[in-house]
């Protein structure tokens, strides 16, 4: 893969990505609304993933792309639909005009959050069951995936990410947590696998609290998951204590997402 187009490179997984997915043979273009300084074997590209004029001509040329862009957390229904349902049509389209023959979307385990955790580990190509407009458009992209590999025979690889972050923040993130070097061998498969067609896969380390999602589809693709969130297991316990099963928050995949604070008429 020489040229990679990455959506919503200034984010938090954009930036883990970057120095793991560099290469003497690759090129990384960065596609953001903020502006980016390219280092080197990069190049920076200011535009909307909703304008498909503009998306088109940064998708030119490159060999995938990895659509990481989008509203990260739940938001009016307005605002979903405009950024992460629009704006992943908007990759897909723009893909199928430039001739790019491989996208990697970043789903979301919200895709399925409510599913229960009585069906764990979830497995990979579970029907949706979101939890908010954000798992909704994230249901969406996988939907578009599948559309964009069968009638137009995109390679389009699905990822339901869990919790990436540099760290696991609390006890839920115990079994949750993708790690940063994860973050980049997952990825990596995705874009080094041989013609993978339509794909759905999981996100996550190799916690030892973890059996909440399969793995047999990430691993089929390549990835092989490294990391543990259990070193930091006896700080968040200290400072937590141990998780209260019988909370509502543990009853779904989802979380906090699945509770009812996140309602539709509670938002604005």
């Amino acid at each position: 893969m020489g040229t990679i187009l990455i959506t919503g490179a200034a984010g938090s997984i954009g930036s883990m990505l970057r120095p793991r997915l560099r290469g003497p043979e690759r090129r990384l273009r960065l596609l953001d609304l903020v502006p980016l300084e390219p280092g080197p074997a990069e190049e920076a590209v200011q535009a909307s993933i909703t304008d498909l004029r503009e998306l088109t001509a940064a998708c030119t040329g490159a060999d995938a792309i990895i659509h990481l862009a989008g509203i990260a957390d739940e938001a009016p229904w307005d605002k979903i639909a405009e950024v992460n349902i629009q704006g992943t049509y908007c990759v897909f389209e723009a893909a199928r005009r430039a001739g790019v023959s491989r996208v990697v979307f970043a789903s979301s385990n919200h895709a399925v959050g409510f599913s229960p955790a009585v069906d764990f580990p979830v497995a990979d190509y579970a029907f949706p069951a979101p939890d908010t407009y954000y798992g909704v458009s994230k249901a969406s992209g996988e939907a578009l995936a599948a559309l964009y590999h069968y009638r137009y025979g995109l390679d389009a690889i699905c990822l339901r990410i869990l919790s990436c972050a540099e760290r696991p923040k609390g006890v839920r993130e115990l079994s949750t947590w993708l790690s940063p070097d994860d973050t980049g061998r997952l990825f990596e498969a995705c874009l080094t696998t041989p013609r993978p067609g339509f794909r759905v896969a999981y996100g996550v380390s190799a916690n030892t609290r973890g059996g909440w999602v399969s793995l047999d589809e990430a691993r089929s693709l390549g990835y092989e998951p490294l990391d543990d969130a259990e070193p930091f297991a006896a700080e968040i316990l200290a400072r937590d204590g141990e998780p209260d099963l019988s909370d509502p928050v543990h009853a779904y995949l989802g979380g906090t997402f699945t509770l009812p604070a996140l309602d539709a008429d509670r938002r604005s």
